[in-house]
């Protein structure tokens, strides 16, 4: 996520979270010694964490009512889908995204060789996330994830997970964790990763022996490109198919959902729903139905790939507007149809 006040995510990627309960505490502060903090302090701790440090650190956390305001005004809660284009897909960020690749050429031939997804694909993330890294968000992570952690309603223990691998990263990075900063819900970096993300995906691709998503734009290519191949990506195919139906979307189908593609080519042909191509009746598809200004809709078939976008978000309107982006910045680099074809390498050995 970014600190962009404009775009408020609330879905992230799926993580590991502590055992202890933690949404319980019900002090403005982060008593480590005491409650449910406690808890927290111990099981980290148990994990090799310096336990002086870690009191040290949940001493130093501040309780941020904008956190949680900020979490029940998100964007994919509110938005339709012209609206959510109109805020990514703009001709600066398009040409940015083309500057982006240019100046970082080896890490993305290297990322479409070894994960086999589109420098421009990558590259959309970046700029849907940041910016190309220009916005990282300005929340101190601690904080964020420390409200959440104690004082969300419902996703309390979700967060409390990520506070704890947020503090392992800091430790073990040698860093002071209330110095660095990232998006209201505790995303990181230039691909904001939310911790535990971070820890099982980002990978160091420069080859200087630290994984470092905050300032080091290599390497969050490289994880991004990681990301999506763990979440099986597959190179050399479509993200989506166009289609055409009829005015307003026929009951009985589910839009816009971020579930593995579930509806049958053919069932949506009987539903009125046609691709544009061919493609087998027997495939499964994401069927999805995206509003326009002028109230008209338009219909597109999600692939796997689409899906695949959706576990970095689980957004339809996130994933689209990636898609749309490396679109369009694959035209600004002279790229032909099919550009997303290229990818189909031989994968190195992966790290």
């Amino acid at each position: 996520m970014t600190g962009m006040s404009r775009r408020l995510r609330w879905a992230w990627l799926a993580g590991g979270c502590l055992v202890v309960s933690c949404a319980t505490a019900s002090a403005a502060d982060f008593e480590p010694r005491q409650g449910d903090v406690k808890a927290l302090v111990d099981e980290v701790s148990a994990r090799g964490v310096d336990r002086a440090w870690l009191e040290d650190a949940m001493q130093q956390a501040e309780y941020s009512q904008e956190v949680l305001d900020a979490m029940s005004g998100a964007a994919e809660y509110h938005m339709v889908w012209h609206e959510y284009r109109d805020i990514f897909l703009d001709d600066e960020r398009v040409a940015k995204g083309v500057r982006f690749i240019e100046q970082h050429q080896d890490a993305f031939e290297r990322v479409q060789r070894e994960y086999q997804v589109p420098a421009e694909v990558v590259a959309a993330v970046l700029g849907v996330e940041t910016r190309y890294g220009e916005v990282k968000g300005d929340h101190r992570v601690l904080d964020s994830l420390s409200t959440l952690a104690f004082h969300h309603e419902s996703r309390g223990s979700f967060f409390c997970g990520e506070l704890a691998a947020f503090l392992e990263i800091a430790h073990e990075q040698g860093v002071a964790p209330g110095s660095l900063e990232g998006s209201y819900a505790g995303a990181m970096g230039y691909p904001q990763f939310i911790p535990t993300s971070y820890r099982a995906y980002a990978v160091d691709f420069n080859d200087d022996g630290a994984r470092n998503l905050w300032t080091d734009p290599v390497d969050a290519i490289g994880s991004i490109g990681n990301y999506f191949a763990e979440h099986r990506w597959r190179g050399g195919e479509a993200i989506y198919q166009e289609a055409e139906g009829p005015a307003t979307p026929p009951s009985g189908i589910d839009f816009n959902t971020d579930r593995k593609p579930y509806a049958s080519v053919a069932d949506l042909r009987d539903a009125g729903i046609e691709p544009v191509g061919s493609i087998a009746p027997d495939v499964r598809v994401i069927p999805l139905a995206l509003e326009q200004a002028d109230g008209s809709v338009d219909y597109r078939l999600g692939l796997n790939n689409f899906y695949v976008i959706t576990r970095y978000n689980h957004s339809y309107l996130y994933a689209m507007a990636v898609t749309e982006l490396a679109e369009a910045i694959a035209e600004q680099r002279g790229e032909p149809d099919g550009w997303f074809e290229a990818t189909a390498f031989e994968p190195e050995e992966r790290p």
